[in-house]
């Protein structure tokens, strides 16, 4: 079965670049399908995860933390439709954590940060090693993002559920040919931005 690597905190904001389709290339033996420009990649050739991690590091132009999960665990999560209810709006997304290991504890859930007055991020479940919930879109969020690997004692990355949605499909299809998925741009007159 194919697996999941998640980067930690690259090619967000223009800081920690690098180039998701240059490493794709790198790594061309493994069948990596790029999702996005943060730091996603399903592996397609079966590997141990220590030596990805050794594969990912040796190419990767900057430290990170390398997270990685087997794709079953995300069909598994995604068929139970988590979030299927949580309601949306334009200014709330729905998000996975994924955390590098087990916590060993779990804190009371459903959390709302702040915990008083109207939230800006909801942590609704926690599923294995993955953490579900919704932010809204306010740059004040991003702290709370950053306390979840504090909440939960692991370091942790987030992805959006649309991307956990990308991942998906690529996993169900495992015959498809390797496929880089091109970032979205605002208007066509727009250049592509660099990755």
């Amino acid at each position: 079965m194919a697996q999941v690597v998640f980067l930690r905190g690259v090619n967000v904001g223009g800081h920690r670049t690098f180039r998701p389709t240059l490493l794709v290339q790198q790594l061309k033996r493994y069948e990596v399908v790029n999702i996005g420009a943060a730091g996603t990649f399903v592996i397609r050739t079966p590997a141990s995860q220590s030596q990805l991690r050794a594969e990912l590091r040796r190419r990767l132009p900057l430290e990170t933390e390398v997270i990685i999960c087997q794709g079953r665990d995300l069909l598994k999560l995604a068929s139970r439709n988590p979030l299927g209810d949580q309601p949306m709006g334009s200014d709330v997304v729905r998000f996975v954590s994924i955390l590098a290991k087990r916590p060993a504890l779990v804190p009371s859930i459903p959390m709302s940060l702040p915990p008083d007055g109207k939230w800006l991020l909801r942590i609704l479940a926690v599923e294995d090693r993955f953490v579900l919930g919704q932010y809204r879109r306010q740059m004040k969020v991003l702290s709370y993002l950053g306390s979840i690997d504090r909440i939960f004692g692991v370091p942790v990355t987030t992805r959006n559920w649309n991307t956990i949605t990308a991942i998906i499909k690529v996993l169900r299809h495992p015959s498809a040919p390797p496929a880089i998925h091109p970032p979205r741009y605002k208007s066509p007159k727009q250049p592509p931005a660099r990755s």
